[in-house]
């Protein structure tokens, strides 16, 4: 196990490599001053072979204890186990400093027979337990530590795919909603006008369906791109109001690069040209401008005497797709007798995270 990387860092949470290596070195330092103060009593070789003797139980000890670190992390992996996992850990910790010291010094007196003299006593194993202890909570508060990280990073995943999710469907919901109003511009364009009327309004419907595919699955697109979209919406629309309907363009060159929610200038065209009057006595006027970074669409409110039906997607489909992308809010103003709508214009690095 302890030369396997990746079954380390499985278990383990780190490469422990170094961090075992220097931590036996020390703690077998720790453990002869302890017990016999070798290299302040003896000439430097006896010393190391001294010494030598409480490197093989510190060995023992800090291999034993994290073999039972391992099976506990696999039997009890889960959070809620961390308080049984700390308990079982304890008690081994102190069985297995007992054990090593008792089997090793029986191990060590067959081997020298009466030249060792084993110095072990519960005063000294104590010192011993306790550093073993504080040295096994490392790999306890590094392991809980990146446990927790993983579990909030993994939160923030789920929570992102969600998101996602919802702005996919958002974003799924405003394409249809624009085909229902853009056929039923169809259906009256073929009511009024003739056949080659409603070809070249296909054709300009084909080119904006093709910027709808082309913006494929962004969540956001620069606002030059918008504004193509949106004028060659205006255009297709034109084709049914003719000159009872206009557009007032007031937009800086250096606005350009801002981004947008994608079709979300359409949808609030789309949602003046819908609820109200067009007509040689009433033309609507829509204007398009910029203020302090918000685009903003207003128009007269000329209300029509029976409403279309309506798929009810428009604003809040905006309304919804901003918050999730960027946390902020349109703002929707109506005075009874204008309605404004503005938009916050955007940079990429305004999307949460």
């Amino acid at each position: 196990m302890f030369g396997n990387k990746e079954k380390r860092i499985k278990y383990l949470g780190f490469n422990d490599f170094w961090f075992a290596f220097v931590g036996i070195i020390i703690l077998s330092f720790i453990t002869d001053y302890l017990f016999s103060k070798s290299f302040f009593r003896f000439p430097l070789a006896e010393a190391i072979i001294s010494w030598s003797v409480s490197l093989f139980f510190t060995i023992c000890n800090w291999f034993i204890i994290r073999k039972v670190i391992i099976l506990l992390r696999i039997k009890y992996p889960s959070f809620s186990d961390v308080g049984k996992r700390l308990v079982l850990l304890s008690i081994a910790i102190i069985s297995t400093v007992l054990l090593v010291d008792f089997i090793g010094n029986k191990f060590l007196s067959f081997i020298f027979s009466k030249n060792y003299n084993a110095q072990s006593s519960s005063l000294i194993l104590l010192p011993v337990i306790i550093i073993s202890t504080m040295t096994m909570a490392i790999y306890e508060a590094i392991y809980y530590y990146i446990r927790l990280k993983k579990s909030i990073i993994e939160k923030e995943q789920a929570k992102q795919v969600m998101v996602q999710a919802e702005l996919d469907t958002l974003r799924n919901q405003a394409q249809p909603h624009f085909l229902f109003n853009t056929l039923n511009t169809l259906r009256d364009i073929i009511d009024q006008n003739p056949k080659e009327d409603a070809k070249e309004f296909v054709d300009k419907l084909s080119n904006v369906y093709r910027f709808i595919l082309e913006s494929g699955n962004a969540n956001l697109t620069p606002l030059r791109e918008e504004l193509k979209f949106a004028q060659s919406y205006i255009h297709i629309q034109s084709e049914r109001f003719g000159e009872n309907l206009k557009t007032n363009w007031s937009i800086p060159k250096n606005s350009l690069d801002l981004m947008i929610v994608p079709m979300s200038l359409q949808l609030l065209l789309e949602n003046a040209i819908k609820h109200n009057v067009i007509s040689k006595a009433k033309p609507l006027v829509i204007n398009i401008d910029i203020e302090n970074n918000f685009l903003i669409v207003s128009n007269k409110i000329q209300p029509k005497s029976t409403q279309l039906p309506s798929t009810k997607v428009g604003l809040k489909n905006i309304e919804k797709r901003y918050r999730l992308i960027s946390g902020k809010s349109i703002k929707i103003e109506n005075d009874g007798a204008n309605f404004r709508v503005s938009v916050p214009l955007l940079k990429v690095t305004d999307q949460n995270n």
